[in-house]
């Protein structure tokens, strides 16, 4: 694994994936808090829970640019982690060297996509 890949991965699950991201001025999207207030964005309301442009970034590598596999490998190590590693190898069908080998490529390909090397 990559170390800041991992952190920013932590990061994105808990601003964009846990308990406290949910409900409430549709989930941090600064377009979507202005349609659910009439055009007023009001940052008061929700600016100190509001994510960083990291995890947006995040956000779209994971659910744009890896495959499905590498999705749902992230998905289920960063956004499940309090299910039972056994469990969330058979979610993702497949055995544990073969979870941590994709969860090392999608690492890979994320870490080239925020360094731009990366197709």
């Amino acid at each position: 694994m990559i170390k800041e890949v991992d952190s920013l991965l932590r990061l994105w699950a808990q601003e964009m994936h846990s308990d406290l991201s949910k409900g409430g001025l549709a989930g941090g999207n600064m377009v979507a808090m202005m349609m659910e207030s009439n055009g007023q964005l009001i940052r008061g309301r929700r600016a100190s829970r509001a994510p960083l442009e990291s995890s947006l970034d995040i956000e779209l590598i994971v659910t744009k640019h890896l495959s499905a596999d590498l999705e749902k490998v992230v998905r289920e190590h960063y956004c499940n982690f309090d299910i039972d590693m056994r469990l969330r190898y058979a979610h993702c069908g497949c055995g544990r060297d073969t979870y941590y080998q994709r969860l090392h490529d999608a690492h890979l390909h994320i870490f080239g996509m925020l360094m731009g090397t990366a197709a």
